[in-house]
């Protein structure tokens, strides 16, 4: 029975071990959290266009500035709108396709990236 008594937990080694997978992984999430609240943004400024009544969005050119502006507004600066955002008009809906990925180095020659890839059918207001 003096088997029991000395198992008494985890040593220094073994919290310092599992202390580094903790910030590891936290570093991680933290690093890509704003590219995911980013994404959150633009599905949110996309469809957007079929509830708001007060802008006359009739055309891609005014769908490119309706999302432009809601980019300006939420302060995305680097987004390149023009290769990661593919708008058509068919009928009375606006075709969009959405797609983009971020990199975050992590450490060294490694990184961390995030593909997004969203079709979203908008109709005119």
């Amino acid at each position: 029975m003096t088997f029991a008594r000395s198992q008494k937990g985890m040593s220094l080694l073994g919290w310092m071990v599992v202390l580094s997978l903790v910030v590891f992984l936290a570093s991680a999430v933290f690093k890509m959290f704003p590219h995911y609240m980013e994404y959150m943004s633009l599905e949110k400024i996309i469809s957007s266009v079929e509830t708001d009544a007060s802008q006359d969005i009739n055309s891609v050119g005014a769908f490119y500035g309706h999302v432009s502006r809601g980019l300006e507004v939420n302060g995305i600066r680097d987004f390149d709108l023009k290769d990661s955002l593919d708008v058509k008009l068919e009928g009375n809906e606006f075709l969009v396709h959405l797609s983009y990925e971020r990199r975050e180095p992590l450490i060294q020659n490694l990184s961390l990236v995030a593909t997004f890839d969203k079709e979203f059918r908008v109709r005119k207001p």
